[in-house]
């Protein structure tokens, strides 16, 4: 079982989230910064006020004045530092909570994009409003909140397009860059890993090139011509850091961390995961 209680997050149980589909909280006013990032299991959509810096892909993206953002889950982020004290809102919720396709399909939530919208002064006391509501209604009895939650993210996330429009629609050069940017979505669509009775489905390349119906040497050789990595050392790349997070974020046992990620025993992961990190998993979680 991951960890129930998440103390970055205020009030924030993980199983009453994943039973709701939704939290909405204010951020605590603070220039502390949290030792490691938290979980990675719910999409998280925030205005913020004031002065920071947060890793988001491995991009340092500085965050000034008055801001919207937009986090994917599967993305790897934290916050690296404050520079003054910061307040403002956030609504985290579930993909369940919203259909997947209209997370995956919105420009905001795209793996490869910035997640900070900039707002000037009229824009962010709109957004103000809007955050401020939607806290109310999740402090409130109304009896059908989630519906009301859902129209206001979908309110915000339409402000947020208008905007800052989105980037053009992804044209490809040829049809092996067009297989490999298929092949790195699906990958991605495979993260995180929730629960243990829900074992990681696509672990091979055969795997991956069954699912877009391509024949596996096509693949290999469209993903190594587009990215200079072979397909096998993305899904290598993608395991071990799922592993790293659910290492650090979860109780699981390192067990059951190896059957979540497809591994028939724990010995077949101890090893993989020291051959690919220089560290066995029960050492890499003790630093």
């Amino acid at each position: 079982m991951v960890n129930q209680e998440n103390t970055e997050i205020p009030g924030l149980n993980l199983a009453d989230l994943r039973l709701k589909g939704f939290k909405v909280h204010a951020i605590p006013a603070s220039t502390e910064v949290p030792v490691r990032a938290g979980r990675r299991d719910f999409y998280k959509m925030g205005l913020v006020n004031g002065d920071m810096t947060i890793n988001y892909g491995g991009q340092l993206l500085d965050i000034k004045g008055t801001v919207l953002f937009f986090v994917n889950p599967r993305v790897t982020h934290s916050l690296v530092r404050r520079i003054n004290r910061t307040g403002g809102y956030a609504c985290i919720f579930t993909e369940t909570f919203l259909s997947g396709r209209e997370l995956q399909d919105s420009p905001l939530f795209r793996t490869g994009d910035s997640p900070v919208v900039p707002l000037n002064a009229e824009q962010a006391s709109f957004m103000t409003g809007l955050f401020e509501k939607m806290l109310a209604v999740y402090q409130g009895d109304y009896q059908h909140k989630g519906d009301l939650i859902k129209n206001c993210i979908a309110l915000i996330t339409h402000e947020a397009l208008r905007i800052q429009p989105p980037k053009q629609t992804l044209t490809f050069r040829n049809g092996a860059s067009r297989i490999t940017h298929l092949f790195i979505d699906l990958l991605e669509r495979q993260f995180p890993i929730e629960r243990t009775d829900e074992p990681l489905r696509l672990r091979s390349p055969q795997d991956y090139a069954s699912h877009l119906t391509v024949h596996v040497n096509y693949l290999n050789r469209s993903v190594k011509e587009t990215t200079g990595k072979s397909t096998s050392a993305h899904i290598a790349g993608r395991i071990i850091a799922e592993a790293k997070a659910l290492l650090q974020h979860s109780d699981w046992s390192v067990a059951e961390i190896a059957y979540a990620l497809g591994f028939k025993y724990p010995a077949y992961f101890n090893n993989y995961f020291k051959r690919l990190t220089g560290s066995t998993p029960n050492t890499f979680r003790k630093v």
